[in-house]
């Protein structure tokens, strides 16, 4: 759905809004279902960040370093990657700034991701953008109009909680010891406390960072949640993370079923048979996280949005379901597969080459890689703990420079072709492909991952 339709839609509730009123108007059912419908879709990113942080439990301003991949048992984040290690931290900018410190990288690919309450990415120091020097960057709440100290880049956030994922190349387990030394010379200062020496850098612990979260990732929390949970969960997210500028009007509408600005959630003051009608909106509306806007080249999945939206939120909340925290083109670029060559679901039952002419290998600036999910965007546990494959890995090129993956559940016999083995799972699967800082043709769709054959 286009936000125009959205618009439209909500152009024909003013009628019934109107001037401003109590927080429970006259609306049909019908009316409630509608504005319930585009309510939910909007707020579901700054619901679902507000269950990943309390999933996370991590003490604000303060960094939690992984010391290694995220392995099958990783239910926090949605398709997590294994090709950098995370450095990751939630800020409260409500009371002061917070400076970051980040370490001269050497030629070390790295980036630092800033996304607001809403899962916008408002910024990305790091290799592409601000060079592999060390800096230090003030991260500044809305209300701030203070000064920074000289030396120090300025960086403003929409929103007071802003999240902060920090991702540094890391070329295999072998690897990890210098990323570490790396990850510790990111830290995080008060301004209030800066330039003197800046606090520990906080705690490592990788099974922290990546552990399930009762049984049930913050999707799945979200996707439990009726209308009256939701909802008062958006009103008092909304009481923190005022909505973006071009956004206000927008929220101003849902004022209609209950959600008023500076507000709790009252479901007491909403009739029983529009609190029945948001609940099927809330109900309905999870469907279409599925129906992202996306071109489809080679029968991989671009998605026309990510990173950053405007005024998408549909397309917003739908990366948010399957990829909170994607980051904008700019720096990586994610095609997605679901289907081989002949439009076939993945299987386990099936094997699979994806073969990349010698003058058509990925076109980055970075580094890329191929991973392997489960149907809900998770790692399967396999026998060599393989879970993505790229040119970190000691790759066999064909004699004519020519480059085959083979995607299988069973290990290839051919040593070649182990060396360029995927695992899959048994049942279904789909695979997603990462080009980290991507050249201008992977980003103007000139080149294209290969399809994927199967293997008679």
């Amino acid at each position: 759905m286009q936000i125009t339709s959205w618009l439209s839609g909500l152009m024909a509730l003013v009628a019934v809004v109107g001037a401003p009123q109590s927080t429970a108007p006259r609306l049909t059912p019908n009316e409630a279902y509608t504005l319930g419908s585009q309510a939910y879709l909007f707020a579901y990113p700054l619901v679902l960040m507000e269950r990943t942080r309390a999933g996370a439990n991590l003490p604000v301003n303060q960094f939690l370093h992984a010391p290694a991949y995220p392995g099958p048992q990783a239910r926090t984040v949605v398709r997590p990657n294994v090709d950098t290690l995370y450095s990751t931290a939630f800020l409260d900018l409500s009371r002061e700034p917070v400076v970051l410190t980040v370490p001269d990288m050497g030629t070390r690919y790295y980036l630092v991701q800033l996304l607001d309450a809403w899962s916008e990415t408002f910024s990305v120091p790091g290799t592409r953008t601000t060079g592999n020097k060390a800096g230090n960057f003030a991260i500044v709440g809305p209300a701030f109009s203070g000064k920074v100290p000289d030396g120090v880049t300025t960086i403003k956030s929409p929103t007071n909680i802003v999240w902060l994922i920090g991702r540094i190349q890391t070329n295999g387990p072998a690897d990890y010891t210098n990323v570490r030394a790396l990850q510790r010379g990111f830290t995080l200062t008060p301004l209030s406390g800066w330039p003197a020496a800046p606090p520990a850098a906080g705690p490592t612990a990788g099974a922290d960072l990546f552990a399930p979260s009762a049984g049930l990732t913050p999707p799945a929390q979200v996707a439990r949640q009726d209308a009256a949970t939701f909802f008062a969960a958006f009103a008092d997210a909304l009481r923190a993370n005022p909505p973006h500028a071009d956004d206000a009007a927008f929220v101003a509408r849902f004022k209609a079923i209950g959600i008023v600005a500076e507000q709790p959630f009252d479901r007491s003051a909403i009739a029983p048979e529009i609190m029945q009608a948001l609940d099927r909106a809330v109900r309905d509306a999870q469907p279409r996280l599925s129906r992202a806007d996306v071109t489809v080249r080679n029968g991989w999945r671009y998605r026309n949005a990510i990173g950053q939206y405007g005024t998408s939120y549909l397309e917003r909340a739908a990366v948010a379901r399957v990829g909170l925290g994607a980051l904008p083109k700019e720096d990586a670029i994610y095609p997605g597969v679901v289907n081989d060559a002949q439009g076939k679901a993945l299987s386990g039952v099936n094997r699979y080459t994806m073969h990349f002419a010698k003058d058509a290998l990925p076109a980055v600036n970075a580094f890329w890689s191929l991973t392997m999910y489960d149907e809900d965007g998770y790692f399967v546990p396999n026998a060599i703990n393989r879970y993505a494959i790229g040119d970190r890995d000691a790759l066999q090129f064909n004699e004519d420079g020519s480059l085959d993956l083979y995607i299988q559940r069973e290990r290839p016999a051919d040593a070649r072709q182990a060396a360029n083995w995927l695992p899959a799972p048994e049942g279904s699967f789909n695979m997603t492909m990462r080009l980290y800082w991507p050249k201008p043709p992977a980003l103007d769709g000139t080149w294209t991952p290969p399809s994927l054959r199967r293997v008679p």
